[in-house]
């Protein structure tokens, strides 16, 4: 205090407001981030969990996310012979700008989105966007992703068995590997995991802790490194 008025030459410093304009920037950037559409892919023989744990995890965070048939009937029946009506139909579909395009595992749901030509050139191009994302879990990195060779260079996981399939990766025994724009899970086990991976990738890892708080993913704060080390 001087002369009965509060100091307050700290509160517009310079650092005060680069740090103020720097953390405004970041919260308009989420938003957007939140606002973009994301897409998990069903192909006849999905795994189950693999695709609507996703989409549950990311629902709970906020985030927009659909469900889309590769074939011509937005029902889809899975790998566990469970039938899902898909939010959307591939082919009418304008996939503009997405931030993730997410690919469940299961067989033969994995080869039907390998051998589904425009998927493969839908993840050709997300690669090479500016800011799109990929998450793929359990037999998807390998089948889909390693054998289009999108996953060249990088480290990446997938279910045992499939790792030769993964051309060009240095293959991770780990539940869960971040490479860049890609999420890579290895089985319905990690589906939990890998779904929180991507939401602490797209929002921060504090919505995801929120998010897996909520869902009783951990009873304690030690054992939050458990899922974001």
């Amino acid at each position: 205090m001087n002369g009965g008025k509060y100091e307050t030459a700290h509160t517009h410093s310079p650092a005060y407001v680069v740090t103020l304009r720097h953390l405004q920037s970041y919260l308009l950037f989420k938003s957007s981030e939140s606002m973009k559409q994301s897409f998990v892919f069903l192909a006849e023989g999905f795994e189950l969990i693999e695709a609507m744990t996703p989409v549950d995890v990311m629902r709970r965070a906020g985030l927009d996310v659909k469900t889309v048939s590769i074939t011509s009937s937005r029902v889809v029946k899975s790998a566990q012979e469970v039938s899902v009506n898909a939010d959307l139909i591939f082919d009418p579909t304008l996939f503009k700008n997405p931030a993730w395009l997410i690919l469940p595992g299961g067989m033969p749901g994995a080869t039907n989105l390998y051998e589904f030509a425009p998927l493969a050139g839908l993840l050709k191009n997300q690669m090479n966007s500016a800011d799109g994302r990929i998450a793929a879990i359990c037999a998807a990195p390998a089948v889909v992703l390693g054998q289009l060779g999108l996953l060249k260079g990088r480290s990446a996981t997938c279910y045992p068995g499939f790792e030769h399939l993964l051309t060009g990766a240095k293959f991770t025994d780990a539940p869960v590997v971040c490479d860049d724009k890609f999420v890579l899970g290895n089985g319905p086990a990690n589906a939990l995991n890998w779904a929180l991976e991507i939401v602490s990738q797209t929002l921060g890892r504090t919505p995801a802790e929120h998010v897996a708080g909520g869902m009783l993913a951990f009873r304690n704060c030690n054992e939050i490194e458990n899922y974001f080390g």
